[in-house]
């Protein structure tokens, strides 16, 4: 006689080979009235708003910090969670959670570059991030569509932190990016795909999961690459947590369990795109894609990540105002 309300993002959930949610219901009698979200801020919108009831989310790690920030989360009860322990060691405690009491990885990835190797010399791949401010692919480059992603590569150009709270230097970010835009063909997200995939343009920063669309032989382009610049990147990562007051919350936390079963997160994996955090899913993938570098990177790939933490409302504020001047 129980229902939970499940919010997440579209398309972020086996439906095809094994039916997540209908295997769970099976399994539990537990019935799940799920849901699609599009972005981070909606979610949050919605939450703040009290307007929607739902007993499991998946805000990312900066959105995370902030609903941690504004105690709109519910501590997670592990005892409902033993498959925790299956998670990767290197997500547990990070730093928009530091004592892991309000989320679970769900998936992880990485910000790089794809490009298009007929068109992109490999020589030129050398200079990381600054390939996307090359003259010489002027009108061929596309750039992220939000915000804090680009202005995250822009910072990472110039050196700095992806989470700088110091204004001058988000402010320098601006300039680099002001510097680009004559050069971009567009600002996209998700038209990425077909547009890279076509041959209209050549490359483009994206999410490291994407890229099994993008460089699929048989409804992809076998000529596209990936690569993570040496100056670092965003190693982000999206989350199961339990909003504040569900009504639901044990029932809640045997769902997040069951998507943390190894033959549950290794069709999602599959399914999805996005690296796994579940170690025995990773272990079982085909090795064509657990070993790739480009979805499970080195170690020492790897020590050059940040991710997104909740930035003080003054810099986001700022971040808004220099982003809405740089699309006029």
């Amino acid at each position: 006689g129980i229902t939970i309300n499940v919010y997440n993002w579209g398309e972020y959930i086996d439906s095809d080979a094994v039916d997540v949610n209908a295997a769970f219901e099976h399994l539990t009698g537990i019935k799940v009235n799920y849901k699609e979200f599009t972005d981070n801020e909606s979610l949050y919108a919605l939450l703040k708003s009290g307007a929607a009831d739902y007993d499991v989310v998946f805000p990312s790690d900066y959105m995370v910090g902030k609903l941690i920030r504004e105690d709109m989360l519910e501590t997670l009860d592990f005892a409902n969670i033993p498959n925790f322990e299956y998670i990767d060691e290197t997500l547990k405690n990070p730093k928009y959670d530091p004592q892991n009491q309000y989320s679970v990885p769900y998936t992880w990835g990485t910000v790089g570059i794809f490009y298009n190797s007929k068109y992109v010399d490999e020589a030129d791949l050398d200079a990381g991030w600054d390939l996307l401010w090359n003259e010489k692919y002027s009108g061929k480059i596309y750039m992220f569509d939000n915000p804090r992603d680009a202005f995250g590569i822009a910072l990472k150009k110039l050196g700095y932190s992806m989470n700088s709270e110091n204004p001058d230097e988000w402010q320098a970010a601006y300039e680099e990016l002001a510097k680009q835009k004559p050069l971009l063909q567009q600002y996209v997200m998700d038209q990425v795909y077909d547009k890279m995939i076509s041959e209209e343009g050549w490359i483009a920063p994206y999410y490291s999961g994407d890229g099994i669309i993008m460089m699929d032989e048989a409804e992809g382009n076998p000529d596209i690459r990936y690569f993570v610049p040496e100056q670092g990147t965003n190693r982000f990562v999206d989350t199961m947590c339990i909003p504040k007051g569900s009504k639901n919350k044990e029932a809640a936390e045997r769902y997040i369990n069951f998507l943390c079963r190894t033959e549950v997160a290794l069709a999602n994996a599959e399914y999805i795109g996005y690296s796994t955090p579940q170690v025995e899913a990773r272990a079982q993938l085909d090795p064509a894609i657990g070993e790739n570098p480009n979805f499970y990177p080195s170690d020492d790939v790897l020590a050059k990540t940040e991710v997104f933490l909740t930035l003080p409302d003054s810099i986001n504020e700022l971040q808004d105002s220099l982003w809405i001047k740089l699309k006029q």
